[in-house]
């Protein structure tokens, strides 16, 4: 889902770089706010997509430190959200055992449980696989269509969402990306 949102973020600014005037330019400021979000992948609202807006950048404060200044700015941003029972695509990363990891959009950890393929069955060999009888394989590099079974936010290093999968229903599983499903007329 994607948002629009209005979010606070704090910018850490060094004494040594404020003008003659003892002020700090805008454009310093908006510049290191966009350096700090490029190393920001998500927050809890979502992955942030674009910064669409500039509200307000506040009064420095210099409590903490006499070598840094801290203004917070005000923002308004582009976000995806992942919601359980969205439909989307992934491209297979890892299979294991017990499932698969897919990767879609901004997210990296798509975890697709054996248990939500039905009728596949796990093949170990040089590239394991996923199999049904009908003879479609889920394996590395092929592109799924799931759907958002459950969503957990996790505030670790990697700061992302963790979505578990499913292809349990209709119109969900592997896609044919050829239009012939392989088969050679």
């Amino acid at each position: 889902m994607l948002r629009k949102i209005v979010i606070t973020k704090h910018v850490l600014i060094s004494v040594k770089n404020m003008g003659e005037n003892k002020e700090v330019l805008t454009s310093y400021i908006t510049e290191r706010l966009l350096k700090q979000l490029s190393f920001t992948k998500a927050c809890e609202y979502g992955y942030f997509l674009a910064v669409t807006k500039l509200i307000s950048i506040g009064h420095g404060n210099t409590e903490f430190s006499s070598e840094h200044i801290l203004f917070p700015v005000d923002i308004c941003c582009r976000t995806f959200t992942p919601v359980v029972g969205e439909v989307f695509t992934g491209i297979v990363h890892k299979v294991f055992e017990r499932g698969v990891i897919l990767k879609s959009g901004p997210m990296n950890m798509v975890y697709l449980s054996a248990r939500k393929m039905p009728d596949y069955f796990y093949v170990l060999g040089e590239s394991p696989t996923f199999v049904r009888d009908d003879g479609s394989k889920i394996e590395i590099g092929v592109v799924v269509r799931y759907s958002i079974f459950a969503v957990r936010w996790i505030e670790d290093k990697r700061r992302e969402f963790r979505v578990l999968a499913t292809i349990d229903s209709d119109g969900l599983g592997p896609v044919a990306l050829n239009g012939l499903d392989g088969v050679d007329i």
